[in-house]
């Protein structure tokens, strides 16, 4: 009769994919019971948006399976997001937070809000508990986006923290919220960092496993504010194909860079239009922006998302295209990216050398 052990050094056969360690040495066997010709346990993923998951699954029973008298596996996922090591070190930030990713783009109108938006509505549909905190203070479009009227104010507890706004299952706050509806806000840096470092630190966010903060466009203070303030676990680039928007996109590097913010990879938004009429790839712009800044900057190109003005639509409407049409290949992408940003955060909390896997 085969035995825990046996079963362990089975186990010990199948690596994680991105970790480069097997599933024993990195403690994601759980629960496992032995009973005869049946074994059950539970592998504990580092991220409920693995998108390896399915993988690893079937590895792991396979190898079981392989032991003589065994006949039946029963593999059961669960998750438990690390958080990042520098986030335990920092006494303004509430303990509840395990990971900060930033969404920025070199300039505007790239749908950088849009994908900030629905990467926080792919990661919350996965299982994890996330955030979004809209620091484009000067153009708070998330409060739309997620479906919340700007004139809803945010509770106050007796501490004198705001309690976040919530949708489609993700806590939302912005300055959108704070602020008379159509009123232009004229702040100078000193009160923009003021308002990122209160919705960071005087929010009653909870338990959260990832903190999406949408970015204004551009390298100016409210990015230099953020890292300021708290570390950041990686910042996701948005860009378009086009050569005009490479310039800007190499600028947000640099700067991230030059701050010692990881970036996670880039997502390349209105990447062509598959034309429903004659059922054609078109290419809106001329160049492969996403593509080049990869191969240059040595980093993922996580998603390349097609245009369709539904995105749009969803947008206006509050509801994400994630939510609105989830089978379509834009909420696929997006999901896509997703899963791929929150394993990039998990490899870089274990503290791993080897570079994620370069998406296809």
């Amino acid at each position: 009769m085969a035995t825990q052990d046996d079963i362990l050094s089975a186990l010990r056969q199948v690596q994680e994919p991105e970790l480069h360690k097997d599933l024993v040495t990195l403690n994601m066997i759980r629960d496992l019971t032995v009973n005869g010709e049946n074994v059950a346990f539970t592998l504990m993923l580092t991220t409920p948006a693995c998108p390896l998951r399915d993988k690893m699954k079937e590895e792991a029973r396979q190898a079981v399976l392989q032991i003589p008298g065994i006949k039946n596996v029963e593999v059961k996922l669960e998750a438990e997001v690390n958080r990042d090591n520098r986030l335990k070190d920092s006494k303004a930030l509430p303990e509840g937070i395990k990971n900060i990713i930033a969404v920025a783009s070199g300039k505007g109108g790239v749908g950088k809000s849009t994908t900030a938006v629905n990467l926080a509505v792919s990661l919350q549909r996965s299982g994890a508990k996330i955030g979004l905190l809209d620091a484009d203070i000067y153009g708070p479009n998330v409060p739309m986006m997620m479906g919340i009227a700007e004139d809803h104010r945010p509770q106050v507890t007796a501490e004198q923290h705001l309690i976040p706004l919530e949708n489609h299952g993700v806590k939302v706050i912005s300055i959108g919220f704070l602020v008379d509806k159509g009123k232009p806000i004229i702040w100078r840096g000193p009160m923009l960092h003021g308002v990122i470092r209160q919705f960071l630190t005087s929010v009653e966010w909870g338990e959260l496993d990832y903190l999406i903060v949408d970015l204004p466009p551009g390298t100016g203070d409210a990015p230099l504010s953020l890292v300021q303030t708290v570390p950041l676990s990686g910042a996701v680039i948005v860009t378009t194909p086009q050569q005009v928007a490479l310039s800007d996109v190499r600028r947000s590097i640099a700067m991230f860079n030059e701050v010692r913010v990881p970036v996670l990879g880039l997502i390349e938004n209105m990447a062509g239009l598959d034309c429903p009429n004659c059922h054609q790839h078109i290419d809106l712009f001329d160049g492969k922006g996403g593509e080049t800044l990869s191969k240059e900057f040595d980093v993922p190109l996580l998603g390349q998302i097609p245009f369709d003005p539904a995105v749009g639509r969803g947008g206006d409407q509050g509801v994400p295209i994630s939510i609105s049409k989830p089978q379509s290949v834009q909420a696929q992408a997006f999901l896509k990216a997703a899963e791929w940003v929150a394993a990039r955060v998990s490899v870089l909390n274990a503290g791993a050398e080897r570079p994620l896997i370069q998406i296809g």
